[in-house]
C-alpha cells in the first residue's frame, strides 16, 4: 500500500471538474484519506516547487498555482503513485492519451488540471506540505473485497 499527494489545480477548480476527477479516483478503488480546499501561498508554492524556483518558467507557475483555490488530497492504494500518474496521462494535455484525465479534459502543458507526486520520496515530502499527520483518516472500505483479491 502506498500514499500519494494529488492536487486539483486552479484550472480544475475554475472549470468545475472537481467531482469528475475525484469520481475517477474513487471508481478506480483508491482511498481518499484526506482532502481540503486551500489557497496556495507564494511561500508554499516555493516549497512545493523548490527544484523549479530558479528556472525561467517559475514566476508563471507560481502565479498560476496561487491564482485560485486548489483541492489537496492524500490518496492510498496499491501502487497508487504509478496508478494515479497513469490515470493523469502525459503532462501536456495535447499529448495525453484519450481516456486519461488530461487527455479527456486538458489541451495545455501548464493548465493540466492535476498534480500528483512522481515518487515515494516526493509523496512523503509533498504530503507533509499539505497535511498534518492528524488530518489523515486512513480506513479500509467495507467493499474492499470487490476491489482486490485478499492476497494483494
Amino acid at each position: 500500500m502506498q500514499r500519494t499527494l494529488v492536487l486539483l489545480k486552479p484550472d480544475c477548480i475554475q472549470r468545475r471538474l472537481i467531482g469528475e476527477i475525484i469520481g475517477r479516483f474513487e471508481a478506480k478503488g483508491l482511498n481518499i484519506v484526506a482532502m481540503k480546499m486551500l489557497h496556495v501561498s507564494p511561500a508554499l508554492a516555493q516549497e512545493h516547487y523548490a527544484e523549479h524556483v530558479a528556472k525561467p518558467f517559475y514566476p508563471a507557475l507560481e502565479e498560476f498555482i496561487t491564482s485560485s483555490p486548489i483541492v489537496a488530497m492524500a490518496i492510498d492504494g496499491l501502487e497508487v503513485i504509478r496508478v494515479v500518474r497513469e490515470m493523469l496521462g502525459a503532462t501536456s494535455g495535447l499529448k495525453a492519451a484519450p481516456g486519461t484525465i488530461r487527455g479527456d479534459f486538458s489541451s495545455s502543458r501548464q493548465m493540466n488540471l492535476v498534480h500528483a507526486s512522481d515518487s515515494e520520496e516526493s509523496a512523503v515530502r509533498e504530503l507533509k506540505l499539505y497535511f498534518a499527520e492528524s488530518e489523515l483518516c486512513p480506513y479500509a472500505p467495507t467493499l474492499i473485497g470487490s476491489f482486490k483479491a485478499s492476497d494483494e
